[in-house]
């Protein structure tokens, strides 16, 4: 069931979109040649706390961290750990915070130091990928018209597209219904009505769209080793279009 947000709940959820947003911006600077993924990590765990707010993702279905931070070829659900980050590594970084009950939800890759053109293209596109598909929201379309603007970018420039994990809603549980494909065609799946919450996420890949896990059960990666990137908004459907949670 896909729920309809009451002004209140809308309230909370920009407050908790604001501090994702300022926990990405206060990473920024740390994130350089020579830092753990465990730092990264600490870092963002207090600056959430100090806004009165927790990790949403902190044993989340048994998650141990409190980010998700995903290196290189890793799509998602990388475990932060003692592992260095390198010049000319990319890294995905999934951040969650929960204020008051509710949740917003925003992923995004960055560069390490100098990277090379092909994942300068590859960050390049897939948020644009995020872009086309968010500017396509607004109450009377379908997932379907989102999804598709999705695939028509990443086809277009020619990036598989990971099929197996989705978009989803967001509220007072961090994923909720609607599943958002990063695939698909118009005029189809759940209506959009205003007042309804969800978060679009492309992870879009240089080579193989087929991905499998590591031996930690959390780490997805490129099934051929490729480089892949995440990126992700929390964003509100209005009657004449959307309003992004988790800042621009």
């Amino acid at each position: 069931m896909i729920s309809i947000k009451s002004d209140r709940e809308i309230e909370l959820m920009k407050k908790a979109g604001n501090i994702v947003f300022k926990t990405h911006n206060h990473l920024k600077s740390f994130i350089k040649p020579g830092v753990t993924t465990n730092k990264l990590n600490d870092i963002a765990e207090k600056f959430i706390i100090e806004q009165q707010a927790s990790p949403s993702f902190k044993n989340y279905n048994g998650f141990p961290k409190s980010i998700c931070i995903s290196i290189n070829d890793e799509v998602v659900h990388g475990i932060p750990s003692e592992r260095l980050l390198k010049e000319g590594d990319i890294v995905s970084i999934d951040i969650g915070a929960n204020y008051k009950g509710y949740h917003s939800d925003s992923a995004w890759t960055y560069p390490v130091g100098k990277i090379s053109y092909d994942k300068e293209f590859l960050l390049k596109e897939t948020k644009e990928a995020l872009y086309e598909g968010i500017r396509k929201i607004h109450s009377g379309i379908r997932i379907g018209d989102i999804s598709n603007a999705i695939e028509g970018h990443a086809n277009k420039h020619e990036l598989s597209i990971v099929r197996e994990l989705v978009g989803h809603g967001v509220g007072n549980k961090i994923h909720e219904d609607p599943d958002i494909p990063n695939y698909g065609k118009p005029n189809t799946g759940p209506l959009l009505k205003a007042g309804m919450v969800i978060a679009i996420e492309p992870m879009l890949n240089l080579g193989t769209k087929d991905i499998c896990i590591k031996d930690d059960n959390w780490t997805i990666v490129t099934s051929d080793g490729s480089p892949s990137a995440h990126f992700e908004h929390t964003v509100l459907v209005t009657d004449n279009g959307y309003e992004i949670l988790t800042g621009e």
